[in-house]
């Protein structure tokens, strides 16, 4: 059956509500839809289905080994992705979420979903955009990487993200310029797998306001902060090896890489910063988003209509073939 491409104007609340069905909809079939985050466009799959988010990779002209971050609604959904939280992930969660921060995490080994070369990891993210959380509380999570191909500027618009991606996306929600106000940067990406942690991608938060929550929190060149610990006891740059994730959604992304919504895996951003639709990571939507992408959200919400754990399968002693983690 032939699938027609869909555009609705969410400024509008009567097509917002039309449109947010219709991006239901669209995701239950395994198909694409672009839609607004904190950051820049993003598009989103089903973080569930292989053949939506394999579909996702293809419309972006990238590959297995750049998997998307994973956008959710809200922090409540955390323990049901992720395993092994450490206290100071939730510490950043319950500061800086929902907006534009990054965390990868060692993935429920009992999921289900194929995300990618992510290695056993996910890059999660609550997005600070009240429509696409409203979507997130309707689908549950989403695979979420910058709306633009690979190498390509990240879009603003879901008109500029429909010049790159045209028909391989079903419905757009078209929600006016992304971010809303300033520079379009992507979501900041730390490693919360490592100990210490690390930041792997500088975003649109500072690492002076990240330090402020977890003050051992190593830079991009793997250095602490000099003014907790001396230098000579500081791990030379770039020793601290990050598992593999997915890339922002946010919409956690790409300039090209800089700007895409989280979609390239931590080891790979910590090699070449790229974002993630960090939800876009130049704005991951989580930009660059780094890790299944993303893409973050807002306080705990009982109307979220798909608990993440409702999608679990009985521990199986392994972990899923494609667990991993934009800016947007």
């Amino acid at each position: 059956m032939n699938h027609v491409t869909s555009r609705f104007d969410a400024r509008d609340s009567q097509e917002l509500e039309t449109g947010l069905e219709a991006a239901r909809a669209a995701l239950a079939e395994n198909r694409c839809i672009v839609m607004p985050t904190d950051t820049v466009y993003g598009i989103a799959a089903d973080a569930f289905s292989a053949q939506a988010v394999a579909t996702l990779l293809a419309a972006k002209g990238r590959g297995r080994s750049m998997p998307p971050p994973v956008l959710i609604p809200q922090a409540a959904t955390l323990d049901g992705l992720a395993a092994d939280i450490p206290d100071f992930a939730r510490e950043l969660a319950a500061r800086f979420w929902p907006g534009a921060l990054t965390l990868i995490l060692h993935a429920q080994p009992s999921l289900t979903w194929d995300l990618g070369e992510t290695r056993g990891t996910v890059a999660l993210r609550v997005p600070d955009d009240e429509i696409a959380r409203d979507l997130l509380k309707l689908t549950g999570p989403l695979a979420v990487s910058s709306a633009n191909r690979t190498g390509r500027p990240a879009a603003d618009t879901a008109e500029a993200a429909f010049d790159q991606l045209g028909e391989t996306v079903e419905v757009y929600l078209e929600a006016g310029p992304r971010p809303v106000s300033g520079d379009a940067l992507g979501s900041t990406i730390i490693d919360c797998t490592l100990t210490p942690p690390r930041v792997v991608r500088a975003g649109a938060l500072s690492l002076e306001l990240l330090r402020g929550v977890v003050p051992e929190l190593l830079d991009a060149d793997g250095r602490p902060d000099p003014a907790t610990a001396n230098e000579s006891e500081a791990p030379e740059a770039g020793t601290a090896e990050a598992p593999d994730a997915a890339e922002s959604a946010d919409g956690e992304v790409d300039a090209s890489a800089a700007t895409d919504a989280s979609t390239q895996t931590a080891a790979e951003v910590a090699r070449v910063p790229e974002e993630t639709a960090d939800a876009s990571d130049n704005h991951d939507a989580d930009q660059a988003e780094t890790s299944p992408a993303a893409e973050s959200e807002a306080p705990a919400d009982p109307g979220a209509s798909q608990d993440a754990t409702s999608k679990q399968s009985p521990p199986q002693g392994e972990d899923a073939a494609g667990e991993s983690a934009r800016s947007s």
